[in-house]
């Protein structure tokens, strides 16, 4: 039995490495998508353009300002001369944020009354928005204790001491960088598989294939194991960039890491080979690779969390691999996971493996009869 399966990879192999389209989709787009989303796809804000209308010439504001503009968050585009100068500031994006101190800020300070500081933020892109109001309430946040210290005031009633466990930091390209391992590993691997079959339908050989004294069963993992040793070595890849080229510490367990890779390219050649069992051109079989890439990845958790979703499509999640190998990858860059903690995460991927294979087997069969 083995020795078929393999001549049948070997012949899978050489097909790949002989289609220069095949070559180009395994090798060209997987590296400009990590190089892309390593430095694209980040929610940390630099150099974010700021204006100010100051009316104060006493030394808080002074200070305040010096503080904001030595942040690396933040780039000053200029100082206003009058209040009717903001507006066409905000509207044209030349700033997307506008601080304005009242001429008694000092003062206030000085008197130990409120001292309003006045933000105004270009709020239609809200993300950003939110992010860049952080910022600068950790700064003022910052400056409104050690102004009390250094005047002998006493500090506020209620202080934040806020400790980051796993990134501390908070470097989003630390949260990002492990995500793209499973979304590019997925890509690859689905389309590998997905189009395996359809390939010999359109080429003419489906047939020949058929005459061969090979059972469907072999036909499979003939079809399939090419899928998880292309997957493997792309995810390893991928893995070294984040580490060596990213710096995303690698913390956890590689016996961790590595279960749960090939229990995902188990699901996802699964998935792949049921798509390849259904449709009869490549054609066909690109359009139902990318039919489920594109919800798998909204789904997975990789931009937005799942429990911000609504419970129904939560409950779709479910049947998600890439939900739960994300899962796996950032608690083991990050968290330093084991594999007993993960356990709830391997299960799961295993069943979706087990059944999506059962599932193209019958496919497969059906076509064959």
């Amino acid at each position: 039995m083995w020795h078929r399966v393999i001549a049948l990879m070997i012949k899978e192999f050489l097909a790949l490495l002989k289609d220069k389209k095949g070559r180009m989709v395994l090798i060209g787009p997987p590296i400009i998508q990590l190089m892309v989303f390593g430095y694209g796809a980040t929610f940390d804000l630099e150099k974010v353009p700021y204006a100010v209308f100051n009316e104060d010439t006493g030394i808080a504001a002074r200070e305040l300002l010096q503080r904001i503009e030595g942040a690396s968050a933040f780039h000053l585009v200029g100082y206003l001369q009058s209040e009717s100068q903001i507006a066409p500031l905000i509207d044209k994006r030349e700033a997307m944020m506008v601080l304005r101190l009242g001429r008694d800020f000092t003062r206030n300070l000085l008197l130990r009354r409120p001292a309003p500081l006045q933000v105004i933020i270009d709020g239609r892109n809200s993300n950003t928005a939110l992010l860049t109001a952080g910022y600068l309430r950790t700064i003022v946040t910052r400056f409104n204790r050690e102004w009390a210290e250094s005047k002998g005031y006493p500090p506020p009633p209620a202080r934040l001491n806020i400790k980051a466990w796993f990134n501390p930091n908070l470097q989003s390209r630390w949260f990002v960088v492990p995500g793209i391992v499973g979304l590019l590993t997925l890509v690859v691997t689905l389309m590998v598989t997905a189009l395996s079959v359809a390939r010999e339908r359109e080429a003419g050989t489906f047939d020949q294939l058929l005459v061969t004294p090979m059972r469907p069963v072999e036909i499979l993992l003939g079809k399939g194991l090419p899928g998880i040793v292309i997957g493997f070595v792309e995810a390893n890849f991928i893995i070294l960039v984040a580490v060596l080229w990213f710096n995303v510490p690698l913390r956890g367990n590689l016996t961790a890491l590595y279960a749960g890779l090939f229990l995902f390219l188990f699901s996802a050649v699964g998935i792949g080979l049921m798509i390849s069992s259904i449709a009869v051109t490549q054609q066909q079989g690109l359009l139902g690779g990318f039919l489920f890439l594109v919800p798998s990845i909204i789904l997975s958790g990789f931009a937005t969390p799942i429990a911000n979703m609504p419970q129904l499509v939560q409950y779709l999640t479910l049947i998600n691999p890439m939900r739960y190998f994300l899962i796996v990858l950032r608690s083991v860059f990050l968290q330093g996971g084991s594999p007993s903690l993960l356990w709830p995460q391997y299960w799961p991927m295993m069943l979706i493996g087990l059944v999506t294979l059962t599932l193209a087997g019958v496919l497969f069969r059906r076509r064959l009869y």
